[in-house]
């Protein structure tokens, strides 16, 4: 089992999660974060600390795809290992529904 980053951190992008990984297993794109399961201990310390409850166990039905996404973009995209502030319109993106096709971005980015 790991964790993975789910639609929920779309264009919200808290980082409450990063402080607390013993690891330092998320990478940051431009509309969200992801977690690298390879280096992901499975410890579960991130998933109580999202606002967005954007992390979810990849054993919960229906992950699949955030799995890969999460392997695939963990690879590109540069490692967080500090807390950082949200986008200042972050609270405006949460709980939206339909994120992933609206402001997806596959380009790698810093976040910035």
């Amino acid at each position: 089992m790991t964790y993975v980053v789910t639609e929920n951190c779309i264009k919200c992008k808290y980082t409450d999660c990063v402080e607390v990984c013993p690891v330092d297993c998320f990478y940051e794109g431009d509309n969200m974060l992801v977690i690298h399961p390879d280096e992901c201990i499975d410890c579960g310390v991130c998933e109580p600390e999202c606002p967005a409850d954007a992390i979810k166990p990849d054993t919960e039905p229906g992950l699949e795809k955030w799995l890969e996404l999460n392997t695939e973009y963990a690879k590109s995209w540069p490692n967080l290992t500090q807390k950082k502030e949200a986008p200042g319109d972050a609270k405006q993106y949460e709980g939206m529904e339909g994120k992933f096709e609206k402001f997806f971005s596959p380009e790698p980015g810093t976040g910035d």
